[in-house]
């Protein structure tokens, strides 16, 4: 039987503008699917309420906005006034924001529609989304497996078909990791296309925001409206100059010369394996890309040993800022209270040296993407984890596991690159298994193309999980 949420967010905002479904008719049927499908751990707070009137109040507004009617979500880190905001943390359980962070704001401008917070990590540190204040969230594919993350609830959301997209935000692989685990398509932007807020996440310059879709045409459609946000400075890099990057998701246009790499960063800090699946995903990728007519090379990372332990320091002196003193640092998780501690014992040496040698690497990473268009990853190195898979209490060996996790990702904030997860894959047990593109500065219309092509032959949007 059909559904609204079975239709395309480009076909939703479609139907929107011809009048033949009404904002109110929309967002009382996500709310509808978010009551019925809340063990999914997908949101945290939900405000019908808020959403109904807000969809009430859009129809005075221009029907031309990007996102007009569309029901959408805010991550739990991003403040939204008069709304519950936790950072997935007990510290901030019941925090009510007096103000909106510019992302709300943009989204709101652009005519969306909030229908509550989705589920992160506490302050979004973790490539899982297991917190003390919510439901763990789960990929609707297996449900004693975990979402990923930082952005985990926005990634259920949408496979679930709770929401049409989702805004996310990555810092180092947020968005890529919980696609890759539910079978969505999630795009990294370039260091400075969408400009960043203020936090602690934001040094070195490794956060941005961006898409969550079920297909390549609405992650693109989401950014041009991420694009699109008033920010009232100068640090936004400049537009594509083919227009929209939704053009360049639709046409799927292009040859391109596409580097294929299975090392990372990590190899030389950790032992880094990648199970049978993300090798099959990758290699069925490889097949499809060869037979589009793109040329495919084998590259691999120069090893570079101080890639680890630099980019372990600059994740505990951003957690360092974390308002947390004293008896606080006990209600924090075993995890965060490492990563506060640790980035707190810092010298000003250290950190120093630390953002000099990755400003380094970033530099030989360009150069060494250079003489391709794309380069081809596994999304991740290993299946979904299963809840409760990630050490609770020995963070040292918690770190570890998140970097064996997902060792494909981080680098690239680092390197300010765009990237975007393709869910290519699905395991004999049903599972979905991505691998991720990675771009050249500024060519996310390259990534948005290529995704396109690999969506034509692979049909991924037509895959669901049980709760579809």
């Amino acid at each position: 039987m059909f559904e609204l949420h079975h239709l395309s967010a480009q076909e939703q905002i479609d139907w929107l503008r011809r009048g033949e479904i009404t904002p109110t008719e929309l967002v009382t049927h996500y709310l509808d699917r978010i009551e019925r499908h809340s063990g999914l751990g997908a949101f945290v707070t939900v405000t019908p309420e808020a959403a109904l009137a807000r969809a009430a109040s859009v129809e005075s507004l221009s029907r031309a906005s990007i996102l007009w009617g569309l029901p959408l979500a805010d991550k739990d880190l991003e403040r939204r006034v008069g709304v519950r905001t936790t950072f997935g943390s007990r510290l901030f359980e019941h925090f009510v924001p007096e103000e909106s962070d510019e992302g709300v704001r943009a989204r709101d401008a652009g005519g969306a529609i909030s229908l509550g917070t989705t589920n992160s990590p506490e302050f979004g540190l973790s490539s899982y989304t297991e917190n003390r204040v919510a439901a763990a969230a789960v990929t609707p594919y297996d449900v004693s497996r975990g979402a990923g993350g930082s952005s985990g609830g926005a990634a259920v959301a949408v496979a679930a078909g709770l929401l049409p997209v989702a805004p996310g935000s990555d810092g180092g692989g947020s968005i890529r990791i919980p696609a890759a685990a539910t079978g969505l398509v999630g795009l990294k932007p370039s260091r400075g296309r969408i400009p960043s807020g203020a936090g602690f996440l934001s040094l070195a310059g490794l956060v941005t925001t961006g898409p969550l879709a079920r297909t390549v045409a609405d992650a693109a459609l989401l950014l041009d409206a991420l694009v699109e946000g008033d920010y009232p400075y100068a640090t936004a890099a400049p537009a594509w100059d083919g227009g929209a990057y939704l053009n360049a998701a639709v046409r799927g246009e292009g040859r391109f010369e596409i580097g294929v790499m299975t090392t990372s960063p990590w190899d030389s800090t950790y032992e880094i394996a990648i199970a049978p699946e993300a090798r099959e995903a990758l290699e069925l990728a490889q097949t499809h890309l060869a037979a589009i007519g793109h040329g495919l090379q084998p590259m691999a990372l120069e090893p570079d040993d101080s890639y680890g332990p630099h980019f372990r320091t600059i994740w505990q002196a951003g957690a360092a800022s974390i308002p947390a003193e004293g008896a606080q640092l006990e209600m924090l998780e075993p995890l965060t209270r490492w990563l506060v501690e640790r980035g707190r014992e810092l010298s000003a040496r250290e950190l120093g040296e630390a953002l000099e040698a990755l400003t380094l690497f970033e530099r030989s990473v360009i150069r060494q993407f250079s003489r391709v268009d794309a380069v081809l990853t596994p999304a991740l190195a290993l299946t979904p984890r299963p809840l409760g898979w990630y050490d609770s209490e020995d963070a040292e060996r918690n770190f570890e596991q998140q970097c064996q996790y997902t060792p494909f990702t981080s680098f690239v904030n680092v390197a300010g690159l765009p990237a975007i997860t393709l869910p290519v894959h699905e395991t004999a047990d049903g599972l979905p298994m991505g691998v991720q593109l990675i771009g050249r500065p500024g060519g996310e219309h390259t990534l948005l193309a290529i995704g396109a092509q690999l969506q034509r032959r692979l049909r991924w949007q037509e895959r669901h999980p049980p709760q579809w």
